[in-house]
């Protein structure tokens, strides 16, 4: 196992010579490789489990807490319930303190019995004073804990992975290009994974804070709103990961542009569309005015960001076959 995963790390020269047998063979190789890799990454994540389920429920907490306060769902009526409770806990703590206060004449066993009661309000009163619970998801079934954690620690550690994954994919892919080429598009390849990073933060601290506030709030009078968290964690899974392959735009202006399809200069030209394209965007995703445009700028500024990149290879290109000729 060792000696794939050593095998798998050194590419293919573009001067070697391979039959369809050797392709195979290295094809194989280097997916047991990155297997292995996601594998030690799964075991990884899922020991950890506890803080990864800690950081995909932040953005659900904070909106389920302000619903909870609110008194929305069984959940807020519970906390309403217990709310009313500490009062009555602190009213009769005051009258308790006024029976045993100095001046009281109580008899030796009434005064105990005062002071006792004293101590249990307290004790209810600080109970009754904690913060309202609710920010987790719930399960309905007898295994959904178990398997929600490990589909959780599967797609984390997919994304811990996909730097290695996607190095195994270049290294398989690349030898068939001229080093030349190969140099061209080296760059754009390693900028995969830093703006599927990128992609997933702006989906965990942007779009998925809105969406969930979104639909938490939706004709949530109607509703006793309880978040399961089977749904929950696909959605954010999916949103996420959405975000990621959305961030790919730059990669994918290049692509299209060096295959011919679209030259930089004909996007600069109708870069009107591509605001247009990316508000539509943005308004296909959960959230206000504000989060519609807290969307949409990034993703015109990754627009014209891949268009930059077309044009610096464009010109890159055209120098190196005028000197070629």
């Amino acid at each position: 196992m060792l000696s794939a995963i050593r095998t798998a790390v050194r590419p293919v020269n573009h001067l070697d010579r391979l039959t369809t047998v050797g392709h195979l063979d290295e094809l194989r190789t280097r997916l047991i490789a990155s297997l292995v890799v996601i594998g030690i990454a799964f075991g990884f994540c899922f020991w950890q489990n506890n803080r990864l389920l800690h950081v995909i429920n932040r953005p659900l907490a904070h909106q389920t807490q302000a619903q909870v306060r609110a008194g929305q769902g069984p959940l807020g009526a519970t906390y309403t319930v217990a709310q009313s409770a500490r009062d009555v806990a602190v009213q009769l703590h005051g009258v308790v303190n006024v029976l045993d206060g100095p001046g009281q004449r109580q008899t030796p066993a009434a005064r105990t019995a005062l002071e006792h009661a004293a101590r249990s309000l307290e004790g209810d009163i600080a109970r009754l004073s904690a913060p309202p619970e609710g920010d987790k998801p719930v399960t309905l079934g007898i295994g959904e804990p178990f398997t929600t954690t490990v589909t959780i620690s599967f797609i984390f550690a997919l994304i811990l992975a996909l730097p290695f994954v996607l190095h195994q994919a270049y290294a398989f892919l690349m030898p068939a290009l001229h080093p030349n080429e190969r140099r061209h598009i080296r760059p754009l390849v390693a900028s995969i994974p830093f703006l599927f990073v990128a992609g997933v933060l702006f989906g965990y601290f942007i779009v998925l804070p809105a969406a969930v506030r979104f639909f938490q709030n939706f004709n949530s009078d109607q509703f006793n709103v309880l978040v399961q968290a089977n749904q929950y964690y696909k959605f954010a899974a999916t949103t996420l990961l959405a975000m990621g392959l959305l961030f790919q735009v730059p990669v994918g202006i290049v692509a299209i542009t060096r295959a011919g399809f679209v030259t930089p200069a004909q996007l600069r030209k109708h870069r009107r569309y591509a605001v247009v394209a990316c508000g539509a965007v943005a308004a296909l995703l959960p959230g206000d005015v504000i989060t519609l445009l807290l969307e949409t700028v990034p993703l015109y500024l990754l627009f014209e960001l891949g268009v930059l990149f077309a044009g610096l290879s464009e010109r890159r290109a055209h120098k190196n076959f005028t000197h070629s000729e």
